[in-house]
C-alpha cells in the first residue's frame, strides 16, 4: 500500500512545496499545468500507477479538478479501483464505501470550488474590459521577438508544419496561428 501524492500548480513559476509539505509519501506526481482538463501528464501517470490499497493524497479538491464533474469522475474512478482519496485542506477521505453525507460533502465543496473559480474568471474579464476601455490593457508580453516572428512567418509560408514551428519556438500552435494572422 503506497501513499501517493498529487500536486498541481497552473504554471512553472508557481511553488509546489507548500501543498503536501510534511506528508510522508512513497511517490509524488506533479503537474505544472492548468487544471481545466483531465489530460495532464502527471495525473495520467498517477492514474496508471495506483493500485488497490493505495492512497492518493491531494492538498485540496481544486488541485485535483477545477469543476465538479471532473472531480466526481476522478474520485469515482480511483475509489472504484480500491484506492483511497484524501484531501488535506478539507480533511476528507473517500473510499468508495462512503456514506451519503460524505458524497454530499464532496459534491458541495466541489461545487463551491467550481463556482469560486468561475467568479474569479468573471472578475478577471470585467477588469480586462475596464482596462481596455481606459486604454491601459495591452495584453500579454510578446512570446517572440520581431525577428523570430518574421522567421516563423517565412518558414510557415514555405510550408513547414505549424506544430513543428510551435515546438521549435517553444510556443503553442495557437500562438503560431496568432502570429500568422497578425501578418495579414
Amino acid at each position: 500500500m503506497a501513499q501517493v501524492g498529487y500536486i498541481r500548480v497552473s504554471s512553472n513559476g508557481q511553488n509546489t512545496e507548500r501543498q503536501l509539505e510534511g506528508v510522508l509519501l512513497d511517490e509524488t506526481f506533479t503537474d505544472k499545468v492548468s487544471g481545466k482538463s483531465l489530460d495532464r501528464p502527471a495525473l495520467q501517470d498517477l492514474l496508471r500507477y495506483v493500485r488497490k490499497g493505495d492512497e492518493v493524497i491531494v492538498h485540496s479538491m481544486d488541485r485535483l479538478a477545477r469543476n465538479l464533474s471532473d472531480l466526481l469522475k476522478l474520485v469515482t474512478n480511483l475509489t472504484s479501483k480500491g484506492v483511497r482519496v484524501s484531501f488535506k485542506k478539507e480533511s476528507l477521505t473517500f473510499t468508495g464505501e462512503d456514506s451519503p453525507m460524505a458524497t454530499l460533502m464532496l459534491s458541495i465543496i466541489g461545487a463551491v470550488a467550481s463556482f469560486e473559480r468561475s467568479m474569479i474568471h468573471e472578475r478577471q474579464l470585467e477588469g480586462i474590459a475596464i482596462a481596455k476601455a481606459k486604454g491601459i490593457y495591452k495584453g500579454g508580453k510578446p512570446k517572440l521577438s520581431p525577428t523570430q516572428a518574421e522567421q516563423l512567418r517565412c518558414r510557415a509560408q514555405a510550408g513547414e508544419p505549424k506544430a513543428k514551428l510551435a515546438r521549435e519556438y517553444g510556443v503553442s500552435r495557437e500562438t503560431v496561428y496568432s502570429y500568422l494572422r497578425s501578418a495579414s
